[in-house]
Order: structure tokens, then sequence, then C-alpha cells
């Protein structure tokens, strides 16, 4: 589920963005002509989590751009977002761009929550009403500064979020569920089309091709699971939005619907800034990873050592998750792709694995004895017992011991490449938690 932040600049979008999702982090996409920021992450409220992207104010020479600009931006919002959160100004008040972007809002018919920002101190507040007239029902207002009405504002967006719970939604969570992701043409529905055999999503060489999240059924060779692609008829008048940011944005979509993400990276072009953001978007969601480096038919240097190079630079570039599986393959002339299918299915397999509390308790403890956790102010730490939850999203470890809240980065990187070297978690993030049992 994404929720889409638009609005005109200086109105607090990054401050609302930060304050919502609890960081200060933002990837930094530079484009010819313009700065701008681009932030992605994760809400949680209440037990209901979703995405949320900051489109970013723009700073353009003229009135007519500046217009043309935000449109594109809006417009991408309305078309991908479930929820939408037009953020104005409180201590300013409206403007006719403010007017501009409501009028299309209003035409959408996707929840809109007007936010009234910057309601730093009560005396703002009678300024709120003035934004009635924008036609999108009551203002929320919100000091995205302090915090003042960000509770209520969520409890606004978890309300206005689909339910989904329709038999379609529950058959599809029985099959696995692979999303094919990546940056414009890297070649994403050309793999879909190798595998299935047919062009039943357009391929063209137009950046951006597709678009709304599609499964699409794969039952031959003993397989059984959905491919997650964006897909969707573009005319090409209609491709100048911002290609890098709205290829994020459908990235979104595709991996919050799938258990294991398919990150096709452009031989030809290498790793770019794109593809460790998108990559991100893989690891907050926590999804099982597979990397194919398509195009490799183009390359004309193919020896093991070119290919130890562009392994070892994409895993740099990764770290420090770098215990994934990388397949050399060609969409265009099928080269190694039910290779691709077979590792995708050994690490779903990877992330379904359990392991018992009693092995645990067997394998881990002598691991632990051999390095032990650092002491702290004189005071040790002893990890009682390991047990393993049930029913994660992804593996999760509950580690019980005496100073849970001392036990710090390094040592849990430790655990985890050793639970790694006991067990096959391939492609699968894991994650351990620390929990008091004196």
């Amino acid at each position: 589920m994404l929720t889409a932040i638009v609005g005109r600049p200086n109105v607090g979008k990054s401050t609302l963005f930060n304050r919502l999702t609890e960081t200060r982090k933002a990837i930094v996409d530079p484009t010819a002509g313009t700065t701008r920021d681009r932030q992605y992450g994760k809400v949680e409220w209440n037990g209901t989590e979703f995405s949320i992207v900051d489109t970013g104010g723009w700073v353009v020479n003229s009135e007519d751009v500046f217009e043309s600009e935000i449109n594109r931006q809006v417009e991408l919002a309305i078309e991908q977002a479930d929820v939408i959160l037009f953020v104005v100004d409180a201590m300013n008040g409206t403007t006719d761009l403010d007017d501009h972007v409501a009028e299309i809002l209003r035409k959408s018919r996707k929840p809109v929550v007007l936010v009234a920002n910057k309601v730093d101190s009560n005396d703002w507040l009678y300024n709120v009403p003035e934004f009635y007239s924008l036609g999108l029902g009551d203002p929320f207002p919100v000091s995205a500064v302090n915090g003042y009405g960000t509770g209520d504002l969520l409890d606004q967006i978890v309300k206005d979020l689909p339910q989904d719970k329709d038999e379609k939604a529950e058959e599809l969570a029985e099959i696995p569920k692979f999303a094919i992701v990546g940056r414009p043409n890297a070649g994403k529905s050309s793999l879909i089309n190798a595998f299935i055999g047919e062009d039943r999503h357009i391929v063209t060489d137009i950046a951006g091709t597709t678009r709304d999240s599609i499964y699409t059924r794969y039952d031959k060779f003993g397989f059984d699971f959905y491919l997650v692609d964006t897909a969707g008829i573009r005319k090409k008048n209609k491709v100048n939005e911002d290609i890098e940011y709205y290829s994020v944005i459908r990235s979104i979509r595709a991996i919050e619907a799938s258990d294991v993400c398919i990150l096709m990276i452009d031989a030809t072009r290498g790793i770019e800034t794109q593809d460790v953001n998108i990559f991100s978007l893989i690891q907050r969601n926590k999804k099982g990873l597979v990397v194919v480096v398509n195009k490799w038919d183009l390359v004309e240097n193919k020896s093991q050592a070119a290919i130890k190079t562009f392994e070892n630079a994409i895993r740099e570039r990764f770290a420090p998750f770098v215990d994934f599986p990388i397949i050399f393959a060609s969409a265009l002339t099928k080269q190694r792709i039910y290779k691709v299918l077979e590792t995708a299915v050994e690490v779903y397999k990877n992330r379904q694995r359990t392991i018992s509390t009693s092995e645990l308790n067997r394998v881990l403890p002598e691991d632990i004895a051999a390095y032990p956790p650092p002491s702290n102010k004189g005071k040790y730490i002893k990890i009682k017992y390991i047990t393993m939850l049930k029913g994660a999203q992804v593996p999760t470890f509950i580690f019980f011991c005496n100073l849970p809240q001392w036990i710090k980065e390094p040592y849990r990187r430790y655990l985890e490449n050793k639970i790694r070297e006991h067990w096959d978690f391939y492609g699968t993030p894991i994650q351990l938690f620390f929990r008091d049992k004196s």
C-alpha cells in the first residue's frame, strides 16, 4: 500500500516525511537541470504498515515550467498511490498553485487527505479554515516540526488505505510471487516474455512502458508461481515524466506484492544509483533477492575474471547484505533464464525454512562460547537460549539474554553470519531480536 506526499515547494513535505517515517534518511537522485531529493520509506501505525513517497519540491526558472513539473508529480501520485497527502502551508495560506493542484486532485477517484502543515503554535490554527476553499474536505492541522496532529493524520491515512480481503488476495497468498524489478529498459518485460513464451507484456524501447502491477501465473516445467510485473500500454506523447522517479514508484508496487524480487541490472551500463535505490526498497520490505545481470550477450569480455569483477562490484554496492545469488543472463537469447526461475524458487524455499529450537540451541552456543558478547561496564551478557519465530514474514530468530540492550551491531552481524554458515538462507534477509531473560 502506497501513500504519496504532494504539494508545492517549501510547504514541509520532506519534514513531514521524516516525521512519519521517524527517520532523516533520503535517497538523492540528481537529474540534469534540477536538483531534488527522492525519499521512500515505511510507516507503521497501530499494526498497519505502508510505504510512503515524498515527491519533493522543484526549483525552476519560470512559472509555466514550474506548474508543468508539479503537474507531472501530482499525476504520478494520483496514478500509483492508494492515498494522497496534499500538503499546504498554514502560515502562508492558499496560493494559485495550491488551487491548481487541488483541481486535479478533485477529479481523481483517490482518497486525498488535506494536510495544513506548519501549525507550530495555536496562533496558526485560525488560518486553517481557509483551506476549505480547496474543496477537499476537512484540513488536518499538523506541525511536521514538533509532531502536533500527526497521530490524527495517521489514523485518517490508515482508515483510507484499501482493505484487501477479497478471494483473489487469499488465492495469491497461497502461491509464491516473484517480482521483476529494475531501472527503465533493464529488460524486465522481455524477461517475462521469455519465461512465458509469448509477448503478453508490452515491450518497447521507451523507458517506463510498464505501469500497474499485474500477476502472470507460471505453471510450466514443474513450476507454479506468479510473476509480478507492472504492465500497461503507454502512448509516446505521454512518455515525458521523470522516469527515474516513476520506476521507483512502480518498483514499490511490485516489491510489496512479492515474496522474492528478481532485480534486473543492465550489463552494458553497469551498476547505477537507481539499482542501489531499488535494492534498498527490497531490503526495507524484507524480500528475498535474486540479482540478474541482463544483456550479457552484448558484453564482449565474458571471462571468469570479468564475471568475478562484476559480482564483487555488485556486492560492494549492496553491502552489508551480500548473501544473495547473481546470475548472468540474456532475456533476448534466453541464456540462463530458467536458471533464474530455479534460483528464485530456491530463495523462496530458504525464506520458508524453519530451524527447530533444539537444533538452534545445540549448534549456536558453541559459536557464542567461542566469541562471547563483549562486556559492558564490567557486566557480562549471557545468552540463555535461542528460538525461531513461527509464521514471521522473514526468518526471525529470538535470542533470550540478561542484557539485550547491550548487544551491538557488530555482534548482531557475527551471529547472523554464523546462522548463515550453519543453515541455508541464501538470498533472503533474516532478522535477529534480543529479549530479556534474566
